[in-house]
């Protein structure tokens, strides 16, 4: 259990949050099974990301940020805390918003269901503690395998899904723009803050060489279970909306629990799809108002660890439950913002060359012992420089479709 419980997983189900499953359901919709196989691509990709930041948590007993700062500087350390604060905003805005689609699926209204989400998470991270919140975490994000059981539901032809994996796919730009958006919705910013922190956390660096693998352990089995359920997404699209080649938007849950009724029913579309977006939503939303707030405080040095109470790190809670509560009241007072989900992974993959440049930096500054070296070090940077070039040419696009 000590090998599927831990922040590895618990970071990992939170990357498949409301953006991710609507980028993967709309990447189904216009393109079959097209994305299965770059979502089986990007599992090494998470892993060697995720398994870095843990090496280098474990090796330093600091957070992200903290190192950041104390290896090139202050401006620096601003400058991924910016980078950090705009990650987090997007992705905590389209939590709620998932939340709320959830819920006038069922006939509550925003306030009720965005409100009861926002202060169930501001109850636990205030009381909780790092071990409660971790276990309470995935109990709730593992409501995202209902998302493996509405692929099989959905019955896909396994011959055309087999194909997808050989290459039977036609590249455009909005292609283009989703496999962007795809590779922002695994490999988020935020993560790397929240698990680097995490792990001290969770005590693995005083267990030595049983805590790190530990952490490796179950950073791996959360990113196999994550892409596996992001699969499940496309598949279940693909195999039906994708049939059509309708093009429908699907902006939201309310959209695709509407669109997939004719092929599995009323009840399984909005309880599979529904629940399914809720763990995936509010575990994400969890995880990312808890990396917001390790990010901002290592960088201006305030205490903020979750097993400290909130009188001694009374800043660190306070930036937490104020991203909780701002991005409730703009999902809440706002109409339009359900549309974002791609837009911000799109956006994530464009902040990734700052995220990984720092990452890469500090890996190479660790100790002779756990540093990489030989073919995995090889392996690890053309993996890396694979999603940085996706980055750049995401900013690229950004810029030119702007001018």
């Amino acid at each position: 259990m000590a090998t599927v419980i831990g922040p590895g997983m618990l970071v990992m189900l939170a990357d498949t949050d409301a953006g991710s499953v609507i980028t993967a359901a709309q990447s189904g919709a216009l393109y079959r099974f097209g994305f299965v196989l770059p979502e089986l691509l990007l599992i090494p990709i998470l892993y060697v990301v995720q398994e870095i930041t843990v090496r280098i948590g474990l090796s330093t007993g600091k957070g992200h940020g903290t190192l950041i700062r104390e290896t090139f500087g202050a401006p620096w350390a601003a400058a991924a805390a910016v980078t950090l604060l705009v990650a987090c905003a997007g992705a905590l805005v389209t939590e709620f918003a998932g939340v709320a689609g959830v819920g006038l699926l069922v006939g509550l209204p925003k306030g009720v269901s965005v409100g009861a989400a926002a202060l169930g998470l501001t109850v636990l991270i205030v009381f909780g503690r790092y071990r409660r919140i971790e276990v309470i975490g995935i109990v709730v994000g593992a409501l995202e395998l209902l998302f493996v059981v509405a692929a099989v539901d959905a019955r896909p032809n396994l011959s055309a899904l087999a194909r997808s994996l050989t290459g039977d796919w036609t590249f455009s730009h909005g292609y283009g723009t989703l496999l962007a958006a795809t590779v922002g919705a695994v490999i988020m910013p935020w993560m790397i803050f929240y698990q680097q922190e995490a792990v001290i956390d969770k005590g693995y660096r005083e267990r030595g060489r049983a805590g790190l693998a530990a952490a490796r352990t179950n950073t791996f089995i959360g990113a196999v279970v994550t892409q596996v359920i992001m699969i499940a997404i496309v598949v279940v699209t693909g195999a039906t909306l994708g049939t059509l080649h309708e093009g429908r938007p699907l902006n939201d849950v309310g959209a695709i629990a509407t669109a997939l009724t004719p092929f599995l029913g009323h009840r399984d579309a909005v309880v599979l799809f529904g629940l399914g977006m809720v763990g995936a939503s509010v575990v994400a939303a969890l995880v990312v108002s808890v990396a917001g707030a390790w990010g901002i405080a290592e960088v201006f040095g305030w205490k903020h660890s979750l097993n400290d109470p909130p009188s001694t790190a009374l800043r660190f809670y306070s930036v937490a439950i104020a991203g909780i509560v701002v991005s409730a009241l703009a999902v809440v007072v706002a109409t339009n913002l359900v549309g974002l989900a791609v837009d911000v992974e799109v956006m994530n993959a464009a902040l990734l060359p700052v995220v990984l440049t720092f990452l890469v930096l500090l890996e190479r500054r660790l100790p002779d012992a756990v540093r990489m070296r030989g073919a995995r070090r090889v392996i690890a940077y053309v993996l890396i420089a694979l999603v940085v070039v996706v980055g750049f040419v995401t900013i690229a696009s950004v810029v030119h479709s702007a001018l």
